[in-house]
């Protein structure tokens, strides 16, 4: 009776707990994972190179640095789900539609049996972009830059008058600004030459609306929302994405060598005490616009405000380089452009009024836009910029470096190592959301009894990591997502809790497919 009465105890005390937990925010967890931009090469200014070890010229570039890579399930319904970002996504093309009509069009959409389907921001919509791919000068002699072993992709219908390039997608992004001469703008990413520009509404000449795809998406809500913190000495913290930010960039312009050789200077200085910044891939800086801000708007750069961003006059703010090659144009020029961020005005020469002659300087593409400048030359060469809209060619770009965030979440070790812990302590798990596996640290003051056990929202045990003697000391155990007979189980929120003499200490984590 005495051990019935227990046990029953415990399970009221686990319910009480795990109830208290499921009425808290969740809190240290990455809600913005940026997927990785799945280039493996390595380049030079004009061709691909043996990849550059440190000290070399080139070193530190996108492909060689590995991020969360991309992981799709095709889940067989026409919808595809990604591990990395816990979106899910329609799997199909679809039709070419105005912007409005695909706004409102998500309210009525129904795939899969489910309702809640919406138009992505250009973030989301961003997450799915791979710089593997490639832009030549035809659909045939390019490949796309999305997974096209999971996601429906078609290029411009050439026969119908439309450019190869035609394929861009809506996002929900509507521009605070205006680009070209007034028009209202809505951003898109365009995965057939690897760009996100501003697009118009409307055709200018004819005023009738624009039509673009639109790829609709659910799930986690929180996807490309930050959450920075000033560190106070120098650096940004973005607890979403797990990543630090130098809070100010080099303070100078540079071409890509020289912007890639930045970081090798700033860990030789250790700036701000590490010694592990690169310049971020293009994923990565796209994940610090923001887009509630323009020039035109809120008379400063496209960022928020925590970071400091010189002004170059005129409100204009500077185009920041990343480590990703822009594999784009003719086979003898595939390899020169590197892919940079538009914190400002993302400027072009445009006629005014159209074939007039009369170049005029405006904001064509938005800021946040992201586009390519040439590695290196001399930007007086292009006075009148490149391309149908006149980008503008600076060629030499600002730098902001960034690093991943230290794992803080372990319990903390004393300057001497052997000195055991002074309590019980149990860490948040990292990574976490994780979508694979786990680790789980712990500290423990004494010798003794420990167990750790994990447990689903309805209070019920589903798997025991550790039970049995464990020393004083630090210690971290690994879960791969499985349950106590080695069954795989179901995404979704879980909670570990560790239990020691006179003491239980609980934690809550994400467990995403």
């Amino acid at each position: 009776m005495k051990n019935s009465l227990k046990i029953n105890l415990q399970v009221i005390v686990i319910n009480l707990i795990l109830t208290i937990f499921l009425m808290v925010p969740f809190v240290n967890a990455q809600t913005y994972s940026i997927v990785d931009s799945d280039q493996t090469e390595t380049f030079d200014n004009d061709s691909p190179i043996i990849t550059p070890t440190f000290g070399e010229s080139f070193f530190g570039q996108d492909g060689q640095h590995s991020g969360n890579q991309p992981s799709y399930i095709d889940n067989g319904d026409g919808t595809i789900s990604d591990e990395v970002t816990g979106l899910m996504w329609v799997q199909a093309r679809g039709e070419k539609m105005s912007w409005a009509e695909a706004y409102d069009g998500a309210a009525d959409f129904d795939l899969a049996g489910y309702e809640d389907w919406r138009m992505p921001t250009i973030k989301e919509l961003y997450s799915l972009i791979m710089f593997s791919g490639n832009g030549g000068t035809s659909a045939e002699t390019s490949t796309p830059f999305i997974n096209t072993d999971y996601f429906d992709f078609v290029y411009g219908n050439t026969d119908i008058g439309e450019r190869w390039i035609d394929s861009q997608d809506w996002s929900a992004t509507h521009y605070v600004g205006l680009t070209m001469m007034g028009d209202s703008t809505a951003f898109g990413v365009n995965f057939a030459d690897g760009r996100i520009k501003g697009y118009g509404l409307y055709h200018p000449q004819s005023g009738d609306a624009k039509e673009l795809f639109v790829r609709y998406v659910r799930g986690n809500t929180e996807y490309g929302i930050n959450d920075f913190t000033d560190n106070g000495d120098g650096t940004i913290n973005d607890n979403a994405t797990g990543l630090m930010w130098q809070q100010s960039d080099n303070e100078s312009s540079m071409n890509w060598q020289e912007a890639l050789g930045a970081a090798d200077e700033a860990n030789g200085n250790s700036d701000f005490g590490y010694d592990d910044w690169r310049l971020p891939n293009a994923k990565e800086l796209q994940s610090l616009v923001d887009y509630s801000r323009a020039p035109d708007v809120t008379n400063s750069a496209a960022i928020d405000p925590l970071f400091e961003v010189p002004e170059l006059g005129d409100n204009e703010y500077p185009f920041y380089w990343t480590s990703t090659t822009h594999l784009d144009g003719p086979q003898d020029m595939q390899y020169n452009g590197a892919v940079y961020l538009s914190f400002g005005r993302a400027g072009g020469w445009m006629e005014s009024p159209p074939n007039s002659g009369n170049l005029v300087l405006m904001d064509v593409h938005g800021a946040g836009a992201q586009r390519s400048d040439p590695k290196a030359g001399d930007p007086d060469d292009y006075p009148y910029g490149h391309g149908p809209q006149g980008d503008v060619i600076r060629i030499y770009n600002a730098v902001r470096l960034v690093r991943e965030i230290d794992v803080v979440s372990s319990p903390e070790r004393s300057d001497n190592d052997s000195e055991n812990p002074d309590s019980y302590v149990l860490g948040q798990n990292y990574p976490n959301p994780f979508n694979s596996s786990t680790q789980i640290s712990f500290a423990v003051p004494t010798n003794g009894e420990i167990r750790v056990a994990l447990y689903n929202t309805l209070g019920q045990e589903v798997d025991v990591l550790l039970k049995g003697p464990v020393n004083a000391g630090y210690h971290v155990l690994n879960w791969d997502g499985l349950g106590h007979q080695g069954n795989a189980l179901p995404a979704g929120i879980y909670f570990y809790q560790l239990i020691g003499k006179d003491i239980a200490l609980t934690q809550k984590m994400v467990y995403l497919k």
